[in-house]
């Protein structure tokens, strides 16, 4: 890395500390969920939280979106929401001097740095797969016109794990998409009589923004620039053909236990994942420590338990803590 670079990494180390204290101030514990929606906004990729109600996801990313100074549009998708909805539409105008009719294009709330999709699964599958094409290509089409997206684009999707009675759950394909997949916790209890004390006060938290949107792009050309070493992306390469049950190189309990594996991507989003939270730790360049740091949210979308593993009450993110311990170098899994 160029010693510009190297500052670069430096400033943000301190600047993440500094959000940390601010995202602090109205958000209550979830410092990993914060991390992690991070490092997904510096690898230019998307995230899925996954949590009961009310836990404050829609509230977080709202404040994310302040704290980095991004313009922020939440979409509460509902079965009956079609795709124009959300991309935007065509409409007739008149001129009031010529009388002349002409349509005029309308953007929806994709059209926005960070979208907020509030419960992904509620919508039917047409309008998941027009999310989906502005998540993979930035960019949305309609009619005969394809448009942009502004820059940086991040989609942070939330999903209630229970009722779902009614809903359309995303396919893997569709899953695959998501960078993360992000567990957000019941608080402690502490945090949880915090919680309770904050939410029933009259104060008012003003956000102080920390960052903007041409700096954000500048970091993530150089996460794209982190130096990794070889061994660090075998390893990377290896715990995800290590979740297929019928590669070679699976372990006896990943054939027994997952039906279906991570895909090539799952390698390509741990090294990636990796290269930003070293970043965030102010360091300059990825160790299989990171790699392993960042596998469950990287990996727990992407490993299909058996029926068996299941009815056992093994998890996915059991599956892939049992294969990081089966894989890694002992000496270097501390980050």
């Amino acid at each position: 890395m160029s010693n510009d670079d190297k500052a670069a990494v430096e400033k943000l180390h301190a600047t993440y500390g500094q959000m940390k204290e601010e995202l602090g101030r109205v958000i209550v514990g979830q410092e990993a969920v914060v991390e992690q929606a991070l490092m997904a906004i510096f690898c230019r990729g998307h995230a899925l939280l996954v949590g009961v109600p009310g836990l404050a996801k829609t509230l977080l990313v709202s404040t994310l979106s302040r704290a980095l100074d991004l313009g922020f549009k939440r979409i509460q998708f509902t079965p009956d929401l079609m795709p124009a909805d959300i991309t935007g539409t065509d409409v007739l105008e008149v001129d009031p001097e010529t009388g002349r009719r002409g349509f005029r294009f309308v953007h929806g709330p994709l059209f926005s740095n960070l979208v907020l999709a509030d419960e992904i699964n509620r919508t039917p599958p047409k309008t998941q797969a027009a999310l989906l094409e502005a998540m993979q290509e930035h960019h949305v089409t309609v009619g005969e016109h394809t448009l942009h997206l502004p820059e940086p684009f991040f989609v942070l999707a939330t999903q209630n794990p229970i009722e779902q009675e009614g809903t359309y759950p995303l396919p893997e394909a569709q899953l695959d998409r998501f960078l993360f997949n992000i567990f957000v916790d019941y608080p402690t209890e502490a945090e949880e009589r915090e919680i309770i004390r904050r939410v029933t006060s009259p104060s008012e938290t003003k956000i102080t923004p920390l960052m903007n949107a041409a700096e954000i792009i500048h970091l993530q050309q150089i996460v794209k620039r982190v130096p990794v070493g070889d061994h660090v992306i075998d390893f990377a390469a290896k715990l995800a053909r290590g979740t297929r049950p019928k590669d070679a190189s699976a372990p006896d309990f990943v054939k027994e236990m997952v039906g279906w594996g991570a895909g090539p991507r799952a390698g390509i989003s741990l090294i990636s994942a990796a290269k930003a939270h070293a970043v965030l730790r102010g360091r300059f360049h990825a160790t299989t420590g990171d790699v392993a740091a960042v596998s469950i949210p990287v990996l727990r979308h992407r490993v299909i338990t058996t029926f068996n593993a299941e009815a056992a009450g093994v998890t996915s993110d059991e599956v892939i803590k049992r294969l990081v311990k089966h894989l890694a170098p002992k000496e270097e899994l501390v980050v």
